[in-house]
């Protein structure tokens, strides 16, 4: 069994909402096989805590406007690793040095991963501004 699309949706709005406040390592693990509580985590990890608020900030926004609420938050009071439950998906925001710690991708390492790429940064990597264009890296 793998996560339903739903999860999987969600856990891609909240990888984006994520990245658009400049988390990094943001990925996506398909747990389904492995847990009946949820179906997909999304990882992210932010320098400091003040930037691990944000990301959870926004990843609620995001969400909260596709009608989606988390049913539990922990550890929003240290800003350290925050989780948020929102039944299928399960997001962790986790301050750098506990992401390198606690390796969550190794201990899931034998569950698939869901595809994620940051728009931005494709964008980005592809040569195009928010115009669409192609930038010229001449001009400034």
């Amino acid at each position: 069994m793998t996560a339903s699309t739903e999860a999987r949706e969600t856990a891609l709005v909240a990888a984006q909402a994520a990245a658009d406040k400049l988390a990094t390592d943001v990925s996506i693990v398909d747990v389904s096989d492995r847990l009946a509580i949820t179906d997909a985590f999304v990882l992210a990890s932010a320098p400091n805590e003040r930037q691990v608020q944000a990301i959870v900030d926004e990843v609620e926004d995001r969400l909260r406007q596709q009608g989606i609420k988390p049913v539990r938050r922990e550890g929003v009071a240290e800003a350290r690793w925050v989780l948020l439950d929102f039944v299928d998906v399960v997001v962790h925001v986790q301050h750098a040095e506990e992401r390198a710690y606690y390796a969550l991708e190794r201990l899931w390492k034998d569950c698939p991963t869901i595809p994620f790429v940051d728009r931005d940064a494709a964008r980005h990597a592809a040569g195009e501004d928010t115009g669409g264009r192609p930038q010229d890296p001449t001009s400034r």
